[in-house]
């Protein structure tokens, strides 16, 4: 008997016992560890359907999963049994969710017709969305029978959803169908997907969904332009995102802060520095210094100085610390540090604050400049525990051998107050 054979009747075997683990073994041996045109393979191919199916149908989540893999490799023998498990409505819905997604495998036209009818059926939610996710990983194949499926509104968002998925430009001509449906959810589906687009179809209807009724259409429409940086110029993207920053829902103006933030230019940070200047909520106001802050530009970073002066609000210092010590642009670390160590030497109430002294010296730490060195060192006399183990933080992580150097040349000078002799004492024993 050979290989092949044996194998076989030990599979017949544990699926006789209803051992299932080893049934699984033996058919991943023979199905995707052999030879698929091999005789013995080809003649035995409905008696291996026929057992991989058994452990579908009887199997816990674990060996279902594995045994989705098996059934792909048999072929399209595999599809009707799998299109009777769909259309039991009685069976099991895990035992139909697992034939779904086997289907979604199969490029086939009988994998995709039933699918689709699927979708325009049955009632079960879950079992639906696998279907959209299915269909959209089918490809091309797909892209006409879900095209039909635009013309019927029961059926019109779950194959707009499953056009999302197939990222080909076949899909833009019927997703373009719908960017004007009654249904917002429709049109915002439809935008997000072409958004990932450059097609010259694609900006005219971002730049008309900018005034849609629905904010979650203005905001896929934002999110969408902010990629297109490639025609700042060419549609004045600046001047049409600037208004959604004052948009009557507070997504779309987050969204306008990080797409303006996008452009890079002075004109966009000037916008985003207006906006903080206006009385905006907190979320708000965190984003746009966080879009600020990315720009990374010098003028952003005089925005973000002047605002950390003008505001009241510890959470906004706290931010404008933090981020400072992110940038990563070589030209900029440089002002970013003056910026933290100009906060440092002067009598702003955010020097009073633990947490922003903290903060401060973490960032400095980041920024790497050897000008924060003393400034650094001058946080160990500070009372709390905090700010003197991130100001130890932050000398190591500035150059640790040459702070050390400086704090013992500093440790016995009899000029330094008892705090700062203190703190640099204990500095230098968690060396």
């Amino acid at each position: 008997m050979n290989h092949i054979n044996q194998l076989l009747a030990r599979a017949q075997t544990a699926h006789d016992a209803a051992d299932w683990s080893s049934l699984i073994q033996y058919l991943q041996q023979l199905i995707l560890g052999a030879d698929l045109e091999h005789p013995e393979i080809i003649k035995n191919r409905e008696h291996l359907l026929k057992l991989t199916l058994s452990i579908l149908e009887m199997g816990d989540f674990q060996q279902r999963w594995e045994m989705t893999k098996v059934l792909t490799h048999l072929g399209n023998i595999a599809i009707p049994p799998l299109i009777e498990i769909l259309k039991d409505e009685d069976a099991e819905e895990e035992l139909r969710w697992y034939a779904a997604r086997s289907l979604g495998e199969f490029q086939h036209p009988d994998a995709i017709a039933a699918l689709v009818e699927l979708l325009k059926t049955d009632e079960e939610e879950e079992l639906k969305a696998l279907a959209t996710t299915a269909l959209g990983q089918m490809g091309s194949v797909a892209i006409s029978s879900l095209t039909q499926l635009l013309a019927d509104p029961d059926t019109r968002l779950l194959a707009v959803r499953s056009l999302c998925y197939i990222s080909q430009t076949e899909i833009i001509l019927p997703l373009l169908s719908v960017v004007q449906d009654p249904q917002a959810e429709i049109r915002a589906a439809a935008i997000e997907a072409l958004s990932s687009f450059h097609d010259e179809r694609v900006p005219p209807v971002l730049l008309n969904a900018l005034d849609d009724v629905a904010a979650t259409v203005r905001r896929v429409a934002v999110v969408g332009l902010g990629f297109r940086t490639d025609l700042c110029q060419t549609l004045d993207l600046v001047t049409r995102l600037q208004p959604k920053l004052y948009d009557l829902n507070l997504d779309v103006c987050c969204a306008a802060v990080v797409s303006l933030s996008r452009m890079g230019c002075d004109e966009a940070a000037k916008h985003l520095f207006d906006l903080l200047s206006s009385q905006i909520p907190i979320r708000l106001q965190l984003e746009t210094i966080r879009a600020l802050s990315w720009m990374e530009t010098p003028l952003s970073l005089d925005y973000l100085q002047t605002i950390f002066h003008q505001s009241a609000s510890q959470t906004v210092w706290q931010e404008i610390v933090i981020v400072l010590g992110r940038v990563q642009k070589s030209q900029l670390t440089k002002p970013a540090a003056e910026i933290l160590l100009q906060i440092l030497r002067s009598q702003h109430p955010a020097t009073k604050i633990a947490n922003i002294k903290s903060a401060i010296a973490l960032s400095l730490g980041q920024l790497g400049k050897i000008q924060a060195i003393q400034p650094l060192i001058s946080l160990l006399a500070d009372s709390n525990p905090s700010v003197r183990l991130h100001a130890i933080a932050a000398l190591k992580n500035l150059n640790r051998e040459v702070a050390y150097q400086k704090l013992q040349q500093l440790v016995n000078n009899s000029a330094l107050t008892p705090d700062l002799q203190q703190g640099i004492a204990i500095a230098l024993r968690q060396w």
